[in-house]
C-alpha cells in the first residue's frame, strides 16, 4: 500500500464484501426458509449467487425482498412462542397453584393441618432450612 488512498480503497473493498456476505446468508436463510419455493427454484438461486453474486443478490431482493421480512417476522414470532411454551412447562405450578393443590388434599383427609402449613410455607419459599419435606 503506497499511499492514503490506497488505504481507503482497501477499507471500501473490505466493507462491500463484508456487507456482501451479510446479504448472502440472509438470501440464503431466507430462501431455505420458504417452502413455497421449488428445488429446483432454489437450486438456480443459489447457482445465481455463485456466478453473478452482486447482480444476483440485488435482484432477489427486489424480486423477494418484502416476502423475506414476512417469513422473518414469521420466524420471530413461531421462536417466541415455542420459548414461552418451553418457559411455562419449565417453569412449574406458581404458588398460588402449589397451595390450591395442598389445600385440596387437606380437605379430602390425605394430609394433616401440619402437613398443609408446611406445604404452604413451601409454596410460599418460608420454609426453614431444616425441613426437608413432609413425610407420609
Amino acid at each position: 500500500m503506497d499511499s492514503f488512498w490506497d488505504y481507503v480503497w482497501y477499507t471500501i473493498i473490505v466493507f462491500a464484501f463484508v456487507a456482501y456476505l451479510i446479504v448472502l446468508f440472509q438470501i440464503l436463510v431466507d430462501l431455505f426458509r420458504d417452502h413455497t419455493v421449488s428445488g429446483f427454484a432454489k437450486a438456480l438461486w443459489v447457482i445465481g449467487l455463485v456466478v453473478l453474486p452482486y447482480l444476483t443478490a440485488f435482484v432477489y431482493l427486489i424480486a423477494r425482498g418484502r416476502g423475506m421480512a414476512e417469513r422473518s417476522m414469521r420466524a420471530q414470532q413461531e421462536t417466541k412462542q415455542a420459548t414461552d411454551e418451553y418457559i411455562r412447562q419449565v417453569a412449574g405450578k406458581s404458588p398460588a397453584e402449589q397451595i390450591a393443590d395442598a389445600k385440596a388434599l387437606y380437605d379430602s383427609g390425605v394430609i394433616t393441618q401440619a402437613e398443609f402449613e408446611q406445604l404452604k410455607a413451601t409454596a410460599l419459599g418460608q420454609a426453614s432450612a431444616g425441613q426437608t419435606g413432609m413425610q407420609v
